[in-house]
């Protein structure tokens, strides 16, 4: 027998509370199946069969699922290709309307186009919502309807257009979700994976981080940092849950939150800074792209105490603090001249909180070549940000191992790299002008 139902189709936005595409499903008519697909697209370009991500979905996951249970419901889950999954599904049932939330990134808009004709031949409505941002696209543009490309005034338009609904909470009942016997989701071992030692907690507003993190954010020995972009990047935090308790307790918080939307709008209308800088004079830089120093970055032996404590934690915890993230960056383009690309990538394998719009957007900022006011010669010097920023060495000696030991002599010395920036950058612009 084919039930007829409406399908919710979770992906970032993994919660069953406060998810704006989940209360329209649920308020379709038809009990609502739930559904999540490991997209065997996505876990095939994942070489690390420990890979902290796909624990913390699959976690993430098996709580709903329980919650699910105690409703006499289940969330049920797929292996295998979209389309192909979506296939089978709409064999199984009758359909009647697939519900999810509205993904930003270029691979991800195709992915949702392709299913959306598919269900079109089916002459099933395909309905998605905002729900991961409080304004998407072009909600917020120049008075000429251009998008933005400045930080700046895209968040003064920003905070001048937010209202208190944008920020209210989407209600969830659970009476219309599809009845069904407890099952369970796929395991770890059956998408090719294991345990990677990451617990998953429900993601909670901390107001002792919150109320001073614009104090505190900078010095990463005192980790006074929310921890969030985990859940923000899956979806198991509200964003409309974080700008409403920004906007009470801390405006430099709400900041960090309008520019992770200024980058995925960026993302969204101008799709080529994936593989392209924004400022496109700046794809004629020179860089060195020098294969040894590259790696001595990734494993954090360039010398420089600050720059090795940010890898050596990321590569050990998949977390850096954000002021260390801007360091290392920048020490990669500009004192070593290997090209932004390939840290991004690395970043990309490495990072729990791994964004594309946001790893990309903040890349681009340390390379001079986004979209950003600042010239390129910004470059941070690492001695002096240690200085300012952990001054004690606290977080140097927690996270740096070669430290003191005086075995790892510098990669380069400070001043000769930017000199050395400086003069291949403004060649580069320069043949851009002729």
């Amino acid at each position: 027998m084919k039930y007829s139902v409406a399908i919710f189709w979770f992906r970032r936005d993994l919660r069953l509370e406060d998810n704006v595409g989940l209360h329209q499903a649920l308020t379709s008519g038809y009990p609502v199946l739930p559904i999540f697909i490991f997209d065997t697209q996505i876990l095939g370009k994942l070489s690390n069969k420990y890979d902290r991500r796909v624990d913390y979905i699959h976690q993430a996951l098996h709580q709903m699922n329980s919650q699910l249970h105690q409703k006499q419901s289940a969330l049920q889950t797929f292996y295998g290709n979209p389309l192909a999954v979506f296939e089978k599904i709409t064999d199984t049932y009758h359909v009647q309307a697939v519900y999810c939330n509205r993904d930003y990134e270029p691979q991800a808009i195709q992915r949702d186009n392709a299913i959306e004709a598919y269900l079109q031949e089916k002459n099933i409505p395909f309905y998605t919502y905002k729900d991961q941002v409080i304004f998407e696209q072009s909600e917020i543009v120049k008075s000429d309807g251009l998008p933005y490309t400045v930080f700046t005034p895209y968040a003064k338009k920003w905070r001048a257009a937010l209202q208190e609904g944008h920020y209210a909470a989407a209600r969830i009942s659970f009476d219309h979700f599809f009845k069904t016997a407890a099952t369970e989701i796929h395991s770890l071992s059956e998408l090719a994976f294991q345990k990677a030692g990451i617990p998953f907690q429900k993601p909670e507003l901390d107001i002792r981080i919150i109320k001073d993190y614009d104090l505190y954010r900078n010095f990463p020995a005192m980790d006074h940092t929310t921890h969030l972009g985990m859940a923000l990047r899956f979806g198991t935090i509200s964003i409309r849950k974080c700008v409403a308790f920004a906007l009470y307790h801390n405006e430099t918080w709400l900041s960090e939150l309008i520019w992770r939307e200024f980058f995925m709008q960026v993302l969204f209308h101008f799709p080529r800074v994936v593989n392209q800088s924004f400022k496109t004079q700046y794809d004629y830089i020179d860089f060195r792209n020098n294969e040894s120093e590259f790696e001595r970055w990734c494993n954090g032996e360039t010398g420089y105490p600050i720059v090795d404590a940010g890898m050596h934690q990321l590569n050990k915890t998949g977390f850096m603090h954000n002021r260390v993230r801007m360091i290392v960056a920048s020490f990669l383009c500009k004192h070593l001249l290997i090209d932004w690309r390939w840290g991004e990538a690395y970043f990309a394998n490495q990072l729990n909180d791994y964004d594309l719009a946001a790893n990309n957007g903040n890349w681009q900022w340390a390379a001079g070549t986004g979209c950003d006011a600042a010239p390129y010669f910004r470059i941070f010097n690492p001695a002096a940000q240690s200085l300012k920023f952990d001054k004690d060495f606290k977080y140097i000696k927690k996270w740096n191992p070669h430290y003191d030991q005086n075995i790892i002599k510098p990669i380069v010395e400070h001043e000769v790299a930017r000199k050395r920036c400086l003069a291949v950058y403004k060649k580069a612009l320069q043949q851009t002008q002729i």
